[in-house]
């Protein structure tokens, strides 16, 4: 009897570890569209070891496919970065979808896929539904800064169209 209980607690235990790291556990793709301007166009896929491409596209100091490696640390803070952006299902927030009734117009979108053992989930978001759905907008706005892409960006400092 006592080895069952040492075996039940032993379980227990062991799911409790693996819902803590399933932050991190998915590979994540980020990517932006275009705006009417210069808004930075890339996507930006990142896999639970860390290792990364970042592919520019438009606006950005680096063009194409370039790898990187991203911390572990790296890793869970964009992965907890995007958390509070995740749905529960597939979701997309538009011009005319709930959550999005007046929005400006020629802003960017950012789409969101998360692939892991449990499925894929994703989410499409128009930067000008932000006023209702704060949250979201600065959870997508503060995530890329979590991994080692700022250079391959370029210094976007004077850049408001986020």
């Amino acid at each position: 009897m006592r080895w069952l209980v040492i075996g039940a607690a032993a379980l227990a235990l062991a799911g409790c570890a693996h819902g803590r790291d399933q932050v991190g556990a998915e590979t994540i793709s980020y990517s932006t569209e275009r705006c009417f301007g210069s808004c930075p166009v890339y996507t930006v896929t990142v896999g639970p070891d860390g290792q990364g491409i970042f592919d520019g596209q438009m606006f950005t100091t680096t063009r194409g496919k370039q790898r990187f490696q991203a911390t572990p640390e790296q890793v869970r803070a964009f992965a907890a970065a995007l958390a509070s952006a995740r749905p529960t299902r597939d979701r997309v927030i538009e011009p005319g979808s709930p959550g999005c009734a007046n929005a400006p117009t020629d802003m960017p979108s950012v789409n969101v896929r998360w692939q892991g053992t449990q499925g894929a989930r994703s989410l499409r978001f128009y930067r000008g539904c932000a006023r209702e759905n704060q949250a979201i907008a600065e959870a997508l706005a503060a995530a890329p800064a979590t991994l080692p892409i700022a250079a391959l960006i370029g210094d976007r400092s004077g850049f408001s169209g986020r």
